[in-house]
């Protein structure tokens, strides 16, 4: 299998992975202690492959980066944002699957 790019946010990285990025990025907010995060985790890494390049992946741990969850009202996890130019396209909430995920991607390339 070829190597995940997702890419873990931290207070550092957060503008310029996410906010400053080139291409839309899907941010994944989540914790270590959620089971619907962790299933969800595998589909985001085989996402990460299957459309490489064309859409960025990251995961903010709401535990870590509180503030950041809270900037964007993230109330329940696993949420997804999809972020295009710094603003919030889309939002989803819970887990699902790999191809219902790039579908909904494909309208962001």
């Amino acid at each position: 299998m070829a190597e995940t790019s997702v890419i873990h946010i931290d207070a550092d990285n957060w503008q310029s992975e996410v906010l400053d990025s080139s291409v839309p990025v899907l941010v994944d907010f989540w914790a270590e202690w959620c089971g619907p995060c962790r299933a969800i985790a595998p589909i985001l890494d085989q996402v990460s492959v299957s459309m490489g390049g064309k859409i960025k992946i990251v995961k903010v741990d709401v535990d870590k980066l509180p503030q950041v969850a809270a900037q964007f009202g993230i109330r329940s996890i696993p949420t997804l944002l999809v972020m295009k130019d710094g603003q919030v396209q889309e939002q989803m909430v819970g887990a699902m699957n790999k191809a219902d995920l790039e579908t909904k991607l494909q309208g962001y390339l």
